[in-house]
């Protein structure tokens, strides 16, 4: 990966529409380069995928809160995986180090749905101990841009 692929790389993160022409002028390249090198690190994973950035809040998602859960055996971890992937307000799932073994993002309609998802969803699964969960008041910072610096890139073989 060099600076070239860099700057495609930060600049479809920052605005998706940009064309490949748009980005042959800024990089200096033809546009059929541009086309290849996206290709590319299309095949190599570095861009996984293309999406509209949308405000939740428009779409009838008021509510954002992270959840912290407690699974009492890793024997649970690939069910509570697969479960979890089939819930649509699940936007993000990690697993954590710590007193926890994931944490979530969710985004809701209401309190209502919240404990809903909290009750009637997270809480039954097996292996589930405990959840914790943060409401957001306000958002200040919500990014997707990755910085990406050339000479900390890695490829990876798929």
């Amino acid at each position: 990966m060099d600076a070239i692929d860099t700057h495609i790389l930060e600049r479809l993160q920052q605005e998706g529409r940009a064309t490949q022409q748009e980005l042959a002028r800024e990089v200096g390249l033809s546009q059929p380069s541009v086309a290849e090198r996206i290709r590319k690190l299309e095949e190599r994973g570095a861009i996984r995928g293309y999406a509209a950035k949308v405000d939740a809040v428009m779409l009838g998602k008021e509510i954002t809160a992270f959840v912290a859960v407690s699974i009492d055996h890793p024997r649970y971890f690939d069910d509570f995986a697969t479960a979890i992937g089939a819930m649509d307000e699940v936007l993000e799932c990690h697993r954590v180090a710590g007193e926890d073994s994931y944490l979530l993002k969710v985004k809701t309609t209401s309190p209502t749905t919240l404990d809903e998802l909290l009750v009637g969803a997270l809480r039954l699964l097996p292996g589930v101990t405990s959840t914790h969960t943060t409401i957001v008041l306000r958002s200040v910072k919500e990014e997707t841009l990755v910085r990406v610096a050339p000479e900390t890139a890695h490829w990876r073989s798929k």
